[in-house]
């Protein structure tokens, strides 16, 4: 029996996504398919435009067998915080054979040596680091330039501990010039990809990293095109230009080419029941509002998770030049400062998200319990298998958990709930604006939510 795993967004689903689904069942032979999917959080630091149950429906009806949450700290995570979070709670699950993972470049042996430099932290690539971010450069642009430096030094020698992942990995060698490791880094797929295979060498993991040539536009295209594979990022752009009650449904239809017919029919549905999508700008207010309660000197927003001393003052500074969440963001972007990072700050500033939890879940070993969001029929029969050999706990129903978890586990699945109301509530209060009533609608409780089951 062979098991893949797939670390995804989907937000929303399209083309590429099952198109990626089909290649593994059909090239690799994958038995099962399982995805660890981000839940209302993404990892650029904005909002799903749809829930995860939603998003969790559409990979279940387009060839996913099961769907599991992943904890939000990580969700909305740097790079590597991202994929060690995912990455922990894929190998933790005991049953993964393969980890399948889209990337610009398409080379598994390139992305390896990246990966293989970055995980073995020499003392050279640690002082080329420093040296380029002490330059100004952003961590990632520095990150890229530490990894080409070593390259041109030959400097790479791997201290590896484990026998069987230096098996797995020693195949790699300085076979690629500089030009190939730049272009490596100017993609962010590619860049995910190195951080999934640098994590599974530090855990000396036995999941094989498989990687799949995007086909299409780019991961930062904001335009749809004539092709069928377009990104995520051009279908939220798309919907976001319809983002009025009056508008909304007209970008529905322009979607059909880009995304499966069972997508299609679900975001239109979505409309129908919730009345709207959610972008950045719907959590101005409350963002507005927690950056006024919580920037009360130029250190005091230092504690929340990955914002420092630097973008704190820079918040601070800025604060009273507030107009809108991304308004405010490229407000405050510099050279070494990303507008990624930036939102993602202003999201763990929103969701009271601490550095001193964020270390903790590190020091714990990252993914601390594993919540199943939804199966098909064929993947139910994968789940006795997994809660066989899982070394976390499965989270089948959120209120038995709060029983069930307790110290650090405990405290990320509070926040994974917390982050859940604020996401239901904000979208509450934009239907309640879009519908112009004053009806109260009832928020849904995260405790009582039930398991997506489909044939």
């Amino acid at each position: 029996m062979k098991i893949a795993a797939v670390i995804a967004e989907y937000n929303p689903f399209h083309n590429g996504h099952k198109y990626q689904l089909e290649t593994i069942r059909k090239q690799l032979g994958a038995d099962y398919i399982l995805v660890i999917m981000s839940g209302d959080f993404m990892q650029r630091g904005i909002p799903a435009i749809v829930n995860k149950y939603e998003r969790c429906q559409m990979a279940l009806a387009n060839g996913a067998d099961l769907v599991f949450e992943l904890p939000v700290y990580f969700s909305l995570g740097s790079a590597e915080y991202f994929a060690q979070g995912a990455v922990s709670l894929a190998d933790k699950l005991g049953v993964v054979d393969l980890l399948h993972f889209g990337s610009e470049s398409g080379d598994i042996s390139l992305l390896k040596s990246c990966a293989m430099m970055m995980a073995d932290e020499s003392k050279e690539y640690k002082a080329f680091l420093n040296t380029y971010l002490k330059e100004g450069n952003s961590f990632p642009a520095a990150r890229s330039k530490a990894v080409t430096k070593l390259y041109e030094r030959n400097a790479f020698s791997p201290d590896m501990k484990s026998k069987s992942a230096m098996k797995q990995y020693n195949n790699n060698s300085l076979s690629y010039n500089c030009s190939d490791i730049e272009a490596v880094f100017s993609n962010p797929n590619n860049i995910l990809g190195i951080e999934y295979i640098k994590a599974l060498i530090r855990r000396n993991s036995s999941i094989t990293p498989v990687t799949l040539a995007r086909k299409g536009e780019g991961y930062n295209s904001d335009s749809l095109s004539s092709q069928s594979f377009v990104s995520a990022n051009a279908i939220r752009t798309a919907l976001g230009k319809m983002d009025s009650p009056s508008k909304q449904h007209m970008g529905i239809g322009e979607l059909q080419p880009h995304i499966p017919e069972s997508v299609h029919e679900l975001l239109k549905n979505s409309l129908e029941t919730c009345g709207c999508y959610l972008f950045p700008d719907d959590f101005s207010e409350v963002l507005l509002y927690k950056l006024l309660q919580t920037s009360v000197s130029k250190n005091a927003l230092s504690c929340f998770y990955d914002i420092g001393c630097p973008l704190s003052n820079t918040i601070y500074n800025k604060l009273m030049d507030f107009t809108s969440f991304t308004e405010f963001a490229m407000l405050c972007k510099s050279r070494n400062l990303t507008c990624s990072r930036i939102c993602r700050g202003l999201m763990h500033i929103l969701l009271d998200m601490t550095q001193g939890q964020a270390d903790l879940f590190k020091s714990n070993d990252y993914s601390l319990y594993a919540r199943l969001l939804g199966f098909t029929a064929h993947g139910q029969k994968l789940l006795k298998s997994i809660k066989a050999n899982a070394s976390i706990p499965i989270i089948t129903k959120p209120a038995r958990a709060l029983r069930q978890l307790d110290g650090a586990a405990f405290t990320s699945f509070q926040a994974d709930l917390h982050a859940a109301a604020v996401y239901e509530g904000v979208k509450q209060q934009k239907q309640m604006r879009w519908q112009n009533t004053s009806q109260t609608l009832h928020l849904p409780n995260e405790l009582t939510r039930e398991i997506i089951r489909l044939p």
